[in-house]
């Protein structure tokens, strides 16, 4: 099954974007035109289980994204990822390092991250919520937790939805179709040679900081860079500065195409 996406720009590079655990294509609103008129082609998908794409067998998202990049016949691409897309792109690029020219990683999970007792329990608060069919309350938990102090309301109620349809997803999905895990640990990290930018929210979760420099240094071409402003979401919390992030470390890395705008 391809991933639902969409396309634009007919520039000589391809540019990826992975949305994040609590999100689906459409919080790239904000970067992916931008990204386009910068002279790439931009392609934005929904995982499985997520927008558009439904979970209809057992899967690996690592190994979709191959899927997709092989059906838009995209040899190789400049991949960002956030937060669970990171992880996405962390994973894929583990698997088939030839295929990734860079790496942009917005509050990035990570294969083999172990929570800390804080987002344990955050994960704990919204199992008990969901037992107990208060999926409006769990929303209000994801929105509240992973918005940043300057997210204004239509970007609460953006992530409001998406979240909300996320739930109405996959809830009802058998175990039997429960993703397939890609077999990548940390260990495997340091083979992916790819230029990287390591991106932290000063205002995000403690696990996705710590998480940043852990991966500024375990990535070989990897720079750190830490937004005063951002929490968990950057591209969404402030669209305009997080493309002008994105095609400003494409232009540096000398991914065909990027011009600074």
């Amino acid at each position: 099954m391809t991933l639902i996406h969409d396309l634009a720009g007919e520039g000589p590079s391809t540019v990826l974007l992975l949305h994040s655990g609590v999100c689906d294509r459409r919080m790239w609103d904000g970067q992916f035109h931008a990204l386009a008129e910068a002279g790439h082609r931009v392609v934005r998908c929904d995982l499985r289980g997520y927008g558009d794409t439904p979970i209809d067998a057992p899967h690996t998202h690592a190994e979709d994204v191959r899927a997709l990049l092989d059906e838009i016949g995209a040899d190789r691409a400049a991949v960002v990822g956030s937060s669970f897309g990171g992880e996405v792109a962390l994973e894929f690029a583990a698997l088939h390092p030839e295929r990734v020219c860079a790496l942009a990683l917005l509050c990035s999970g990570a294969p083999g991250h172990e929570p800390s007792e804080e987002l344990r329990a955050w994960g704990a608060r919204e199992r008990d919520l969901l037992i107990a069919g208060d999926i409006d309350a769990a929303v209000e938990l994801n929105v509240d937790t992973w918005l940043g102090p300057g997210a204004g309301p239509e970007v609460r109620a953006l992530v409001r939805a998406m979240q909300r349809h996320i739930f109405d997803v996959q809830l009802p999905v058998p175990e039997e179709h429960a993703p397939v895990d890609a077999g990548v640990t940390a260990e495997d990290l340091p083979r992916i040679g790819a230029p990287a930018l390591v991106v932290s929210g000063a205002h995000d979760v403690p696990d996705f900081r710590a998480l940043a420099e852990d991966l500024a240094r375990l990535l070989p071409a990897a720079r750190h860079e830490r937004l005063d402003w951002a929490g968990h979401l950057p591209a969404l919390e402030r669209p305009a500065e997080t493309a002008a992030l994105l095609t400003a470390f494409l232009a540096e890395t000398g991914v065909p195409g990027a011009a600074v705008r």
